[in-house]
C-alpha cells in the first residue's frame, strides 16, 4: 500500500461529498448543507494558494481515500497551526491517517515559523485521539464549544515542532 499526499484541487470537491455522511460526521455534529461543501473546497483553495494552510487529498495507490492538512491558529495565545483529517470508510483501519500525517509533519517543520502543532479530536474520536498519542502529541487540555448547532467537547493535543525537527 503507497500512501501519498497531493496538493487540494479544485476537483476534489467530490471527496468532500463523500465524507459527508453521517458516519463520518458523527464527531464534528453531523454533516454539512452542499453549499458548506463548496465554501470549504473554496477555502482550501484559498488558503493553499495564499500560503496560510497546506491542504492536501490523501491517496493510496493512487486512489482518492481522505483528507489531510494544517492551517494557521492561536493556541493559548502562541501562534500555531492546527491540523485535521479523515480517511474514508473504506481505508480506515489500515494506517493510512497515520502515514499520511507522518509525512505532513516534515511539511510543517520545514516551514520554520510556528513551533507548535495542535489537533482538536472529538472526546469520542478514539481512533484520532490514538492517532496524535502515537504520533508523539501530548494531551494537554479538553474542551467544548457550540458547534454545527450543538456542542462539540474535544481534546487537545500538542506536538512541540522544534522537537520533530531535532529527531526526537
Amino acid at each position: 500500500m503507497k500512501v501519498t499526499l497531493e496538493p487540494w484541487a479544485e476537483a476534489d470537491l467530490p471527496l468532500l461529498e463523500r465524507a459527508n455522511t453521517p458516519e463520518m460526521t458523527r464527531y464534528v455534529g453531523g454533516p454539512e448543507p452542499a453549499e458548506k461543501l463548496i465554501e470549504r473546497n473554496q477555502r482550501y483553495l484559498r488558503l493553499s494558494a495564499s500560503g496560510e494552510a497546506e491542504m492536501f487529498r490523501v491517496e493510496v495507490d493512487g486512489e482518492p481515500a481522505g483528507g489531510i492538512g494544517f492551517w494557521q491558529v492561536d493556541e493559548g495565545g502562541r501562534p500555531a497551526y492546527e491540523t485535521g483529517w479523515n480517511t474514508l470508510p473504506e481505508f480506515q483501519g489500515r494506517g493510512v491517517a497515520r502515514a499520511a500525517l507522518r509525512m505532513l509533519i516534515p511539511r510543517v517543520v520545514a516551514r520554520g515559523d510556528r513551533d507548535l502543532l495542535v489537533a482538536y479530536p472529538g472526546q469520542d474520536n478514539a481512533a484520532s485521539n490514538a492517532l496524535c498519542r502515537g504520533a508523539g502529541f501530548v494531551h494537554t487540555d479538553s474542551g467544548s464549544e457550540p458547534w454545527r448547532g450543538g456542542v462539540l467537547h474535544y481534546n487537545v493535543w500538542t506536538l512541540t515542532l522544534t522537537q520533530q525537527a531535532l529527531g526526537r
